[in-house]
């Protein structure tokens, strides 16, 4: 049995301690490894990676261990040890054009070049829970089959070129990129600081806000025009040798939603776009991104503010769960003083309340 250890310093180092019990658990059941994790929980790791702002899955799965399963609290910890490393310079932009596809899937075309590729996924599943991984099976290994030479284009290229679709949004070609990171959240915020927060965002967050879209609260009428999983080539600009020199390769999924949009006095009627991009196996991160990216063009397309998707003060200022946790759990730590304060403002004005009421009867009595 655990007592209450009074005392400051020596209470927070017991409540470490008995963190670090639990944590471990039951010692005769095995501890996980970080292998374990990397490999079994890919998709927790993921996103982790993803709205901790840093690719390593050794330590996203560290992170994750050592929080014991508190996706949140490993994505506040991948922050932080990502906040003390060095930045050497900065990347070329990935071509996911390029991609080595692992799951590709449209819903605007059935046939598409490069063909459908369904991948891993849980589209087609059962939902039903499985008895028998909880004794440990030796899955079936997959279907092998020769890996096709076919280019794979964005089916919002093949959109463009018929000019069904409006151009990629591009930024001036002298403009800085802001930096999230390392500069402070300020408005308007323009569409690189945007993308930047939805992708850092909380997904169940994103996931609220793309619902609330298609539920009628800045509504557009969206298609998966593709998501896109697989492997990129991340470049590196060499200025020593004049050119650019590949890092190696990350796992990405990419999602380009295409919205309807009537035109304006000045623009035909075509097709919009709304991005999405996460590291890892991210669908459900990457499509409420594109969404809500889409819903936070309101202004520049020339449409009404009426949604909380629209307003990007409101989605950029609660999308951040590591801030959001801090603000919200801040509320755990001691408040005697602010508490004492308003109790006695209370006490005060009830005081107060009582004897006007009192007032009254005193003169009838009187009377």
């Amino acid at each position: 049995m655990y007592v209450a250890v009074k005392g400051g310093e020596r209470a927070i180092e017991n409540a470490h301690r008995l963190l670090a019990h639990e944590r471990r658990g039951d010692r005769d059941v095995p501890e996980i490894s970080l292998a374990q994790i990397a490999e079994q929980l890919g998709l927790a790791v993921d996103r982790v990676m993803g709205e901790g702002s840093l690719y390593d899955r050794e330590l996203a799965a560290l992170a994750i261990k050592q929080a014991r399963g508190d996706l949140i609290e490993a994505i506040f910890l991948v922050r932080a040890f990502r906040a003390t490393l060095p930045r050497f310079g900065v990347t070329e932009p990935v071509d996911t054009g390029q991609m080595r596809v692992q799951r590709r899937v449209s819903s605007t075309f059935k046939d598409i070049p490069g063909g459908q590729v369904l991948g891993p996924t849980f589209d087609y599943t059962h939902r039903l829970l499985d008895p028998q991984l909880a004794h440990g099976i030796e899955p079936a290994p997959p279907a092998v089959g020769e890996a096709s030479d076919a280019s794979t284009p964005r089916v919002t290229d093949i959109l463009g070129r018929d000019g069904l679709i409006e151009p990629s949004p591009q930024a001036q070609a002298d403009a800085d990129v802001g930096d999230l990171t390392r500069e402070p959240l300020g408005f308007p915020a323009e569409r690189d600081l945007r993308l930047q927060n939805l992708a850092r965002g909380d997904e169940g967050f994103l996931l609220a806000l793309g619902y609330s879209t298609q539920r009628g609260y800045g509504r557009n009428h969206p298609f998966a025009g593709e998501i896109r999983f697989g492997e990129v080539e991340v470049e590196f600009l060499a200025e020593e040798v004049g050119f650019a020199v590949p890092l190696g390769s990350i796992e990405l999924t990419e999602c380009q939603m295409v919205n309807q949009f009537k035109g304006s006095a000045t623009e035909a009627p075509c097709f919009t776009r709304g991005y999405g991009l996460a590291f890892g196996q991210s669908e459900r991160k990457t499509m409420s991104m594109a969404l809500v990216d889409r819903a936070l063009r309101a202004r520049e397309l020339g449409e009404d503010v009426i949604a909380p998707a629209q307003d990007e003060e409101f989605v950029m200022s609660h999308s951040d769960n590591v801030q959001a946790t801090g603000f919200v759990e801040h509320l755990k730590l001691p408040h005697y003083v602010d508490f004492q304060s308003e109790l006695g403002l209370l006490r005060k004005l009830r005081k107060e309340f009582e004897e006007a009421n009192a007032a009254p009867s005193l003169q009838e009595a009187a009377e």
